[in-house]
């Protein structure tokens, strides 16, 4: 527990060194991720094999923040530039855990998940409501599980380690499992915040606005997105320094 309260207060305090840069490099990666899923037929597949290596751009914004410099722009796509075939490549075994996963979902559900996750189709009311779709949310987090702890370390260890894709992601995943206590109470904090504060909002617009909530929910939600998300990113950094010796240089 102690090791992901530190993470989340480094993630803070990395964040704190360039609020409006990091809010920038979010908006761009949103944006760059939405036109590439937009693509037909293989949007969607091409945005999910880029993910790990967006995630070494966070990263290197992280360090330079470290460091006290503003991070710059174009270190989103700093893995793209120096050794991108590894990223690619974790991409592509990323992209096959997802599709892995929702295929066994669809033993519980129909297929109503995978359906919402990969094309967008919402399952109705009744199907939300449903055991099976409840079921299949269960073995999709279970499934889940072992994806995160093999990819939360794979890419940096890949770009900045010099390491094969197959290399980093079984270094990744014990890693996780060597310091599955830090990991459990970062998850547990990360959880109750992400939960916490929607109630929070929610509860002070029922207060102030007498119910009409939707408007100030959208206005408000928005800008605590946008803080999260950086100090949640830049957390995922401060557990890749607590848990590796960084190469020389970085």
């Amino acid at each position: 527990m102690a090791g992901g309260i530190r993470w989340l207060r480094e993630g803070w305090r990395l964040f704190r060194v360039s609020p409006l840069n990091w809010m920038a490099l979010v908006s761009i990666y949103w944006l760059a991720m939405t036109a590439v899923s937009l693509v037909p037929l293989i949007g969607v597949a091409a945005a999910t094999v880029l993910i790990p290596g967006f995630s070494v751009g966070f990263m290197a914004a992280s360090r330079s923040c470290e460091q006290g410099r503003t991070p710059a722009m174009g270190m989103l796509f700093e893995a793209f530039r120096d050794r991108p075939l590894p990223q690619l490549m974790l991409g592509a075994v990323y992209l096959t855990a997802l599709v892995v996963l929702l295929a066994a979902t669809m033993l519980a559900d129909e297929g109503a998940l995978a359906g919402w996750m990969l094309v967008g189709a919402r399952p109705s009311d009744a199907e939300l409501q449903s055991d099976g779709f409840f079921s299949a949310l269960v073995v999709a987090a279970g499934l889940y599980v072992p994806v995160m702890m093999l990819f939360w370390f794979a890419p940096l260890l890949a770009a900045w380690h010099s390491m094969s894709a197959g290399k980093a992601l079984f270094y990744s995943f014990f890693a996780c499992l060597l310091n599955w206590r830090a990991f459990f109470g970062f998850g547990a904090l990360v959880a109750a915040i992400s939960l916490g504060i929607p109630f929070l909002v929610l509860g002070a617009l029922l207060v102030v606005a007498g119910g009409q909530i939707r408007a100030g929910a959208a206005t408000i939600a928005f800008p605590l997105l946008m803080i999260l998300l950086p100090v949640l990113l830049a957390s995922f950094y401060a557990s890749y320094r607590d848990v590796f010796a960084p190469p020389d240089g970085q």
